[in-house]
């Protein structure tokens, strides 16, 4: 009944990973919620997702409140448009990542890896530190200085403050719409960090206009050439794509760097696993994009942290036209929802699956989506920057732990999962530094 959803917003405001959980323990993988207006289905089937996402994937538009807000942000850019925009803003966008960028993107996140490592330098032996805190900068500055080609770090703490409030605020309207037009605090607030968002991004545009765009092929240089050309995009669009990727490129790397820092304290052994590896592959030097390949052990830490904390928890999709979902007739209209941090979690296809078991990725999955394993997404709309951060979190992540080791700061259970934009660490991610010995920052060539 539509009174058991109002009884139920404290619990989903509270913890929404806690209530889905619940709801699909009591009513199993697939779950109509009583709303009056339109219909709406969790869907936690693989083959379920997979209709949605892959087979039948252009039903299914982003027209939902999950994306509504975070427009209010990032504006129509590639997160939030739909349809031929969509794939209009895609074509042109994708030449900047294309796998020949890869190696752009390797360079800065070692150096960022290497910077993360001098910050820490004069910390002794034992001292704490907010890992998520130090991944945010880390990811900002490999942004920055790849897909822009413009170092933000000197508006960092302002760009990360910034995006912090603004997604705050997003999560309040995801979570308990109200009309947009009310004069709230939260409204006076979006407003302020839009603005700076808004501002940073023109500063970067006027030093990439006034050094002249030649030839470039990296993000930016291609929305502005394309910009410039007839039919190309508006000065608009192009800052609803520079928001997208300040916000998209480097918070969920970000998340994904802080949690597996997280596991690695917590399963020692394997963490001396990935540093035995990163040993033998560098020999003290500075790691490289062709290092990418040997790092077997790292990136199979990656993925299994990929699994636990997917950092886009839930996708929304609503159907254009009337579907049939793991054989449940689906009107159109209906709002489906899908969450990674569930389909992660299914015991049928990840046995013990809250265990941290790198292992499950040593043999190589089929390559077919088969809807259990989404960290990217999948299908058309599969993250455009998937491969960007892989090779950030494994290159970041092997020059960090080439040089410490990462222990928990307390006895205590690791930190509460925040479920916002991304899952994040409550209160931050505070893990004590043990300096190697004999392993300082690496030299950068």
């Amino acid at each position: 009944m539509p009174l058991d959803m109002v009884r139920a917003v404290p619990a989903i405001r509270r913890d929404p990973l806690d209530y889905l959980e619940r709801l699909v323990g009591r009513y199993g993988d697939l779950v109509a919620f009583p709303m009056p207006r339109s219909a709406v289905l969790l869907v936690n089937d693989p083959a379920g997702a997979r209709r949605v996402l892959v087979e039948n994937a252009r039903n299914y538009s982003k027209a939902t409140i999950q994306y509504g807000a975070l427009s209010a942000v990032t504006g129509a850019g590639l997160l939030t448009a739909d349809g031929e925009e969509w794939r209009q803003r895609r074509r042109i966008v994708q030449p900047a990542f294309h796998h020949a960028s890869l190696d752009a993107v390797a360079e800065q996140s070692v150096a960022a890896g290497a910077r993360v490592l001098a910050g820490w330098a004069g910390q002794p032996d034992g001292s704490v530190v907010d890992v998520d805190a130090a991944c945010m900068r880390a990811t900002l500055e490999v942004v920055g200085r790849t897909l822009f080609d413009a170092d933000l770090a000197a508006d960092g703490e302002r760009v990360v403050a910034a995006v912090h409030d603004a997604l705050e605020v997003v999560v309040q309207r995801a979570r308990t719409p109200r009309p947009a037009w009310l004069p709230l605090p939260s409204r006076r607030r979006l407003a302020r960090a839009v603005a700076t968002l808004d501002e940073t991004c023109a500063r970067v545009v006027r030093v990439r206009r006034a050094r002249g765009l030649g030839q470039d092929d990296d993000l930016l240089g291609l929305l502005l050439r394309s910009a410039d050309e007839h039919g190309g995009l508006t000065d608009r669009q192009v800052r609803d794509e520079l928001v997208t990727l300040v916000i998209a490129g480097h918070e969920t790397v970000a998340s994904a760097m802080a949690w597996t820092l997280q596991l690695l304290a917590e399963h020692p052994d394997v963490q001396a696993q990935v540093q035995a590896e990163v040993d033998a592959v560098a020999g003290g030097r500075a790691l490289a994009w062709s290092d990418v390949p040997r790092l077997v052990r790292t990136r199979q830490v990656v993925d299994e942290s990929l699994r636990l904390f997917p950092p886009a928890w839930v996708v929304t999709r609503r159907a254009r036209e009337a579907d049939v979902v793991a054989g449940v007739a689906v009107p159109a209209g209906t709002l489906v929802i899908l969450s990674p941090w569930l389909l992660h979690r299914r015991p049928q296809a990840w046995p013990d699956p809250l265990r941290f078991d790198p292992d499950r990725f040593a043999t190589p999955r089929d390559s077919a989506p088969r809807g259990d394993y989404l960290p990217f997404g999948a299908g058309p709309r599969l993250c455009i920057g998937r491969d960007f951060a892989l090779v950030e979190s494994v290159l970041a992540l092997a020059t960090v732990l080439a040089g410490v080791r990462v222990e928990p700061a307390e006895a205590a259970a690791r930190p509460r999962v925040d479920a916002l934009v991304t899952l994040r660490p409550h209160g931050g991610l505070p893990l004590r530094l043990v300096h190697r010995a004999g392993h300082g920052v690496p030299p950068l060539g």
